[in-house]
């Protein structure tokens, strides 16, 4: 045995001998291959440009973009490729793709002979490979010296890359028939589905277009407007001699044969999808403004469905306002969970120039009108300038050299602050917009990123009135930060884009109760102003100067929806009011949606922790006293919202005698007590101007406080005059001290402030429990339910 090794290794060695310079060689050789194939060389899928796919939410093709040379090309991997598709493209055009090195010489050899020689149709005998040669250098294979140009190319390009490399790129860029180029736009054009999802006949149908599109394309149906092209007969019988030859090599497929004998339905290039206009080409345009790659495929957060509806209804609505020369609208829908637009209308009609339709009109700057009053009340809630049911005046007012006039030259006297957002009255929101102080409303929407604003001087305290400038987009963008209870977040576009924590601009209580305000603004269509709806409507309107925008903004269950009725050229139309021309619209796509999603609910969203409801005084706003004769309830904000006792009603002791007030003392005179109002003069003149004059309280000259009536102030028991209390470090914040007063058999009610921020109300002699926040002094004030009151300070310590 070790004989025969021996003479086994020596024989070894002596034809390595013999041959070591071919040996050599041929390990050159393969190091050269493998350096050429391992040196860096140009992807395949940059050698030409590639379309976008841009879709829905719901994976529903919404434009194929062409791409830079006008074809549509939208590269595809090729483990993304239905497997039956890779195999039949093999099948048909390149069985020894796998194994030859770029060309095959018998293929070749045949291509002469039947082309040259018999000279019967034209016979290439390309490969794959060399198709692709072709494809990517534009050659003119027709010739010899083509053909073999094309032939070294094909070489070149089986050193340089691996064969799936090479077959990926192939089917990539193999002609379609017109424009369309590569399976990942084919499959998408003629069967609305990606490659990865054909099905055996379509797979084959795929593989053999490429061999011949023009003629196997040929199709009436296919060159028309019609929805649905039947493949022609020519392409059908191609496809069927494949299918024979496919069923060779997996003969369980024989089962699928009736599918062969249905006809096949292409899509028309015509009919491909160009839905969202305006938002698939602002995504686009921003992709690359922002220098980012445009993707083959993008993902968005629209809605076709709710695209469509936003559609229907602004059409319907532009083909029925025509006669009052209402031409164009825009619209966009926001969902605020995730701040996702839903939908987009930038115009009435993309395709009408007369309209400039192809503006986009949720980018352009246009005077939002009144639109912007929920947010001032909301920050003069935050700021303690309201609350809810605080009185505000409607009246002839000046702010310096600005002198506000109310949309219908009236003016209401005593409202609500309620009321004064709900019909868009214009002098009680100056007037608390005055009172802001930071931030102010300008602050706020800097704050809020709203675009290419001036100066605040430039607008004063017209920004209140629509003085300023904001997108459709930009005012979505607020109404959800209301809905999302102060938070604002950016518009979300890409459904790959995660949603942002947000920045808190207005307080969790501020924006509750400016959209409890919104909720009980009426329905233009409904004369009871009741909602019939268990889903609420939170809207407000607005309507520029001069007429040349109508607005409405609000939200509806988990969406935000943004209306606009205008001219882009600026034009004014009397009928460019919000509440006529721009509500009807908001509130038909409301209803739409409702009853397209059934199933729409609000979110759910906890209650303001630091806010309460409190009984007022309805005439003014603030406590009631004993005399006031209607009460109701507001949100209230401790520590923050404005409230003292009201003192609009007031008792005046009349002599029977004369019907004048009583002069004190009273006692031994025959009197009466009767309640007045006692309201400013000028807005005694408001209510004298709007026909409902109210009776002056009656006055004696012939004494000092007559009719007054009689009675002592509250005294408080506790805290004791000048106590200090004393509360331990780890306590700070819990420290309850007792409020109490003695007051006059009279009085009914107590209300308790600390530092003039109101605690809470109690009943005389009742002890009433206040946290202190923790060390300092305080000055406690307590007030009667008539108006007089006692005050104490007290001090406040902490220890370990």
């Amino acid at each position: 045995m070790s004989r025969w090794l021996s003479s086994f290794v020596q024989a070894v060695i002596h034809w390595v001998r013999r041959w070591q310079n071919w040996l050599v060689g041929a390990g050159l050789v393969a190091c050269l291959l493998i350096g050429i194939r391992m040196w860096p060389h140009p992807a395949l899928h940059d050698a030409l440009p590639s379309s976008t796919a841009v879709y829905d939410d719901r994976e529903r093709l919404l434009r194929l973009t062409l791409a830079n040379d006008d074809r549509y090309r939208l590269w595809v991997p090729l483990k993304d490729m239905s497997p039956a598709l890779v195999e039949a493209v093999q099948l048909h055009e390149d069985r020894w793709f796998r194994w030859h090195p770029g060309f095959n010489p018998y293929g070749l050899m045949r291509g002469a002979w039947v082309t040259y020689v018999r000279h019967g149709n034209p016979q290439g005998g390309s490969t794959i490979t060399m198709q692709l040669v072709r494809l990517l250098y534009r050659l003119n294979t027709r010739s010899p010296w083509g053909k073999l140009k094309q032939v070294a190319l094909a070489i070149r390009l089986e050193l340089f890359y691996p064969k799936d490399r090479i077959l990926e790129a192939y089917m990539n860029y193999a002609p379609y028939g017109r424009n369309v180029e590569g399976v990942g736009a084919a499959s998408l054009v003629y069967f609305d589905k990606s490659p990865a999802a054909l099905n055996l006949p379509e797979a084959l149908t795929l593989a053999v277009i490429p061999q011949d599109p023009s003629r196997r394309l040929r199709a009436p149906s296919l060159d028309s407007d019609t929805p649905i092209g039947i493949i022609s007969q020519y392409l059908a019988t191609a496809r069927n001699r494949l299918y024979a030859r496919w069923i060779e090599h997996h003969p369980r497929d024989a089962m699928l044969r009736p599918l062969f004998a249905l006809p096949l339905n292409l899509r028309p290039l015509s009919q491909l999808p160009f839905e969202a206009p305006h938002a698939v080409e602002q995504i686009l345009v921003t992709r690359r403004i922002d220098g980012q790659s445009i993707d083959s495929r993008i993902a968005t957060t629209l809605d076709l469905d709710m695209q469509h509806t936003l559609e229907r209804q602004v059409d319907g609505f532009i083909k029925r306002s025509q006669m009052q020369g209402v031409r164009n609208a825009a619209a966009i829908l926001v969902d605020t969970r995730d701040m996702g637009v839903k939908a987009l209308v930038g115009s009435a009609d993309y395709r009408n120039a007369e309209i400039q339709g192809q503006v986009n009109g949720t980018l352009a700057k246009r005077s939002p009108g009144s639109t912007l009053k929920p947010f001032i009340y909301a920050l003069g809630f935050d700021q303690g300038v309201l609350h809810p049911q605080t009185v505000l005046r409607d009246v002839p007012t000046s702010f310096g050299p600005y002198t506000p006039e109310n949309f219908d030259g009236h003016f209401l006297g005593p409202i609500t602050a309620t009321d004064a957002l709900i019909r868009s009255r214009n002098i009680p929101a100056v007037w608390v917009a005055s009172q802001l102080q930071k931030p102010s409303l300008y602050d706020f929407l800097k704050s809020a990123g709203i675009s290419r604003m001036a100066s605040e001087k430039h607008y004063g305290l017209a920004l209140v009135l629509g003085g300023g400038e904001v997108t459709m987009q930009e005012e979505a963008g607020l109404y959800a930060m209301l809905a999302n209870r102060g938070e604002l977040k950016p518009l979300r576009w890409l459904a790959s884009e995660q949603p942002s924590t947000g920045t808190r601009l207005l307080s969790d209580e501020a924006s509750f109760m400016a959209m409890d305000i919104l909720r009980q603004n009426p329905r233009p269509d409904e004369a009871t102003g009741a909602n019939p709806s268990r889903l609420p409507t939170y809207w407000k309107t607005g309507t520029s100067w001069g007429f040349r925008d109508a607005w409405t903004a609000g939200s509806f269950g988990p969406y935000v929806l943004i209306v606009w009725v205008g001219n882009f050229d600026g034009s004014g139309n009397p009928a460019f009011v919000g509440v006529e021309a721009a509500a009807p619209l908001f509130f038909q796509i409301v209803d739409a949606m409702r009853a397209q999603w059934p199933g729409m609910i609000e979110p759910v969203h906890r209650m303001p922790a630091n806010l309460k409801r409190e009984q007022i005084c309805l005439a003014s706003g603030e406590l009631p006293n004993q005399w006031c004769p209607q009460k109701g309830w507001t949100w209230f904000i401790p520590g923050k919202s404005p409230i003292r006792v009201s003192q609009v009603h007031r008792p005046v002791i009349i002599d029977d005698a004369t019907g004048k007030a009583a002069c004190p003392p009273y006692e031994g005179k025959r009197t009466h007590v009767e309640v007045y109002e006692f309201w400013p003069s000028e807005l005694q003149r408001v209510f004298v101007q709007a026909g409902i004059p109210r009776r002056k309280p009656p006055l004696n000259d012939a004494c000092m406080d007559s009719g007054a009536p009689v009675g002592e102030p509250p005294r408080i028991t506790s805290p004791l005059r000048g106590s200090i209390y004393t509360m331990r470090l780890k306590q700070s914040g819990q420290g309850r001290i007792a409020l109490t007063a003695n007051a006059d058999a009279a009085v009914h009610q107590l209300y308790w402030f600390v530092n003039d921020a109101y605690v809470g109300h109690s009943a005389p002699g009742e002890l009433l429990f206040w946290d202190a926040p923790g060390a300092g002094n305080y000055e406690v004030r307590v007030v009667d339910d008539r108006g007089q009151s006692d005050r104490r300070g007290l001090g406040v310590s902490l220890v370990e």
